[in-house]
């Protein structure tokens, strides 16, 4: 009997050992859009404490979508302004008061900036940041004891978060918000994200 259960159990084993592996080479940063993740989380004191930077990524880009365009083809979308509208409102339910934001210098990043906010407040130079100095850069920009909302580009976010050990992380959404800790040692914590469309549900919780 145990002669012939040894095949079973190691085939049991090979499997189970595939479907870890599976999971963990998707390993996604925790979604805080689900159910009342985002008030059992870490991010509301850390948000009253100015702890945190979070990654925004620009709403829908005009040269990758059906919909009318805003203005200039590298910029937004109607359809991706008024998103930018919505998410800028949830920042302001957690509150403003304690916080910056900024973004990189292309025009979709300018413009969900400025639809979110009201501001036109741009990194420096031509280039984003981003990069395997991303987080570096990043911490030059914020302040302590304030958090920084900073808007930039899918492929820099997705750069940082390999960094934090999510190399094959879902892709990140339009308008998706990565909320990463800033540590007392100023290294760098991911905490989770939401999705642009989940802030109504999420905001309910708090």
């Amino acid at each position: 009997m145990i002669k012939r259960l040894g095949p079973l159990w190691l085939g049991i084993v090979v499997i189970a050992l595939l479907m870890g592996a599976n999971l963990l080479w998707h390993a996604s940063p925790r979604d805080l859009g689900a159910g009342d993740r985002l008030l059992t989380s870490q991010v509301l004191p850390l948000w009253r404490d100015g702890d945190l930077i979070v990654l925004v990524r620009h709403e829908e880009r005009c040269d990758r979508s059906t919909h009318p365009c805003l203005g200039p083809d590298e910029g937004l979308t109607v359809n991706g302004s008024q998103h930018a509208e919505h998410l800028g409102n949830a920042f302001k339910t957690l509150g403003m008061d304690n916080s910056d934001s900024l973004a990189s210098p292309a025009i979709r990043t300018a413009q969900t900036l400025r639809f979110m906010f009201g501001k036109n407040e741009l990194t420096a130079g031509q280039q984003a940041v981003c990069g395997a100095a991303m987080s570096e850069e990043l911490l030059r920009h914020k302040t302590p004891g304030r958090n920084l909302v900073f808007v930039t580009h899918s492929g820099c976010i997705a750069d940082f978060e390999a960094t934090q050990g999510y190399p094959h992380a879902t892709f990140p959404e339009y308008g998706s918000a990565l909320f990463v800790q800033v540590l007392p040692n100023g290294t760098l914590k991911t905490l989770g994200l939401v999705n642009n469309p989940d802030w109504p549900a999420a905001l309910k919780h708090l």
